[in-house]
């Protein structure tokens, strides 16, 4: 039995509407073709679809990342943000497994969680002129066999659209850099890979002054060799290709055993073929 989703997103949606109801009815999802594979978008608007979500986030962060998650529901990563989030699903229309998967945490429901899961990561605190207009991005992962492009370009279409019918500006959110990354002369650990990374990415990518941000537990970048060759996770790539900026140096987060990037996109600075992809503009 389906359990609708709790706590509406008021300010967004008329009161009377349940939670989801900013989104497009299951009809009017688009589909996208990438690598043979027909892929359906659609944002969950009960509490089974929200499982899949979670298991398959589970599967990724646990079962491929070795994170410690909470037992709360075996087999599925759940925290405490979830329950706010609206949760956007790619699945394979044939197979109907979900293979893709976001979390987005609207303004108005980041005021009644209280603040956002990059708050616990990094003081925000110059940030807060845009949080009227902002919503943070999470626990993005695409199943071992599909990370191909056409998943990611699917959920970035449908975030995009969210965005501009509900008329915010600004994406933010933590971009994780496995503490085990692979380079051209094998694995680099202990840091090091997210030292080079970061090196790379504050030269061309940093944010301007007015949006930098302070990890709370901080990654020691200026005590670790910063000289390895390692590419930055395709993720990071990716966002980057979108007009993304690095707000900061990386946190260290223990439990995913990651060192997270703080990244914001702004809808204005898309560039105009990706504009054009996503908007029709």
């Amino acid at each position: 039995m389906r359990t609708e989703l709790p706590t509406p997103t008021v300010d967004l949606s008329p009161t009377h509407l349940p939670r989801g109801s900013l989104h497009p009815a299951p009809h009017a999802v688009p589909q996208s073709v990438a690598a043979g594979t027909t892929l359906e978008v659609a944002w969950a608007r009960h509490l089974d679809e929200v499982r899949e979500a979670q298991a398959l986030r589970h599967a990724v962060f646990a079962g491929e990342m070795g994170a410690r998650l909470p037992a709360k529901v075996p087999g599925h990563d759940v925290d405490l943000f979830d329950d706010y989030c609206e949760h956007l699903l790619v699945r394979d229309s044939l197979s109907r497994q979900v293979i893709g998967t976001y979390r987005v945490l609207t303004p108005a429901q980041a005021k009644r969680a209280g603040s956002t899961y990059s708050d616990t990561e990094f003081d925000l605190t110059r940030l807060r002129f845009l949080r009227e207009r902002m919503v943070e991005l999470g626990r993005s992962c695409v199943h071992r066999d599909h990370r191909h492009g056409g998943v990611i370009m699917a959920l970035w279409g449908a975030l995009a659209e969210f965005m501009v019918r509900n008329q915010l500006d600004t994406m933010i959110g933590c971009a994780s850099i496995p503490m085990h990354t692979d380079g051209p002369g094998g694995t680099v650990g202990g840091g090091y890979a997210a030292a080079s990374i970061w090196r790379q990415v504050k030269d061309k990518h940093l944010a301007g002054i007015e949006f930098h941000v302070r990890p709370r537990l901080p990654l020691p970048v200026d005590q670790l060799d910063s000289d390895w060759v390692v590419e930055p996770p395709a993720l990071i790539k990716g966002y980057l290709r979108l007009g993304a900026k690095v707000m900061g140096p990386p946190a260290w987060d223990p439990d995913f055993n990651t060192a997270d990037l703080p990244m914001m996109m702004r809808i204005a600075d898309l560039p105009s073929r990706y504009r054009k992809h996503f908007l029709g503009a």
